[in-house]
């Protein structure tokens, strides 16, 4: 498995590129899973449904199974947010995971700039940015796409990625803590 993340301010357009990017992958014959970090409370459940109940009930975890898929719910119930890489090792055997979020991650990323947003440029402060795509030009040395050329920017996702192996071992070596961001 290959790692490879999208960083942004809010509003540059991480999961609009995402959504286009996936099937662009997808028809290259790669399988793809992202990780989406999110930085609010958050619920992926219907309150009082079945599950919500058991959850709000105090069961640790809730698994909700059906011909069509299935979802894990863990309550972390005051733990401290897992590392990105335990979060990895939860997930199923695929050709490349995008991570959108987890700026400050042992990962690659690709920054998402739009300038309508207003919002200055992340690299080159962030050293974990290796390629930028924006709907403007972009002064420096880093490769750069259009965030409408997904081709390109999936090339860029395709040669950047890093081995799942590479990530942990950047991770043990740095401490789990200061990846959480």
């Amino acid at each position: 498995m290959k790692i490879i993340g999208l960083a942004g301010w809010s509003g540059a357009g991480k999961t609009t590129l995402l959504t286009r990017l996936i099937p662009h992958l997808n028809a290259q014959g790669l399988r793809v899973s992202v990780i989406k970090h999110a930085h609010h409370r958050f619920d992926v459940d219907t309150p009082g449904k079945d599950s919500w109940r058991h959850r709000e009930a105090g069961a640790a975890e809730v698994l909700v199974a059906s011909g069509t898929r299935w979802a894990l719910m863990h309550e972390l119930r005051g733990a401290p947010e897992p590392p990105l890489t335990d979060l990895l090792a939860r997930l199923s055997p695929v050709d490349l995971v995008v991570i959108e979020g987890y700026k400050a991650g042992p990962h690659h990323r690709i920054e998402v700039h739009r300038a309508a947003n207003g919002k200055p440029l992340l690299f080159p402060a962030d050293p974990g940015i290796i390629a930028i795509a924006s709907d403007v030009p972009v002064e420096g040395a880093l490769p750069r796409a259009h965030l409408d050329d997904i081709p390109a920017i999936a090339a860029l996702a395709r040669e950047h990625a890093v081995p799942l192996a590479e990530i942990v071992a950047l991770q043990d070596r740095a401490g789990i803590e200061r990846w959480n961001s």
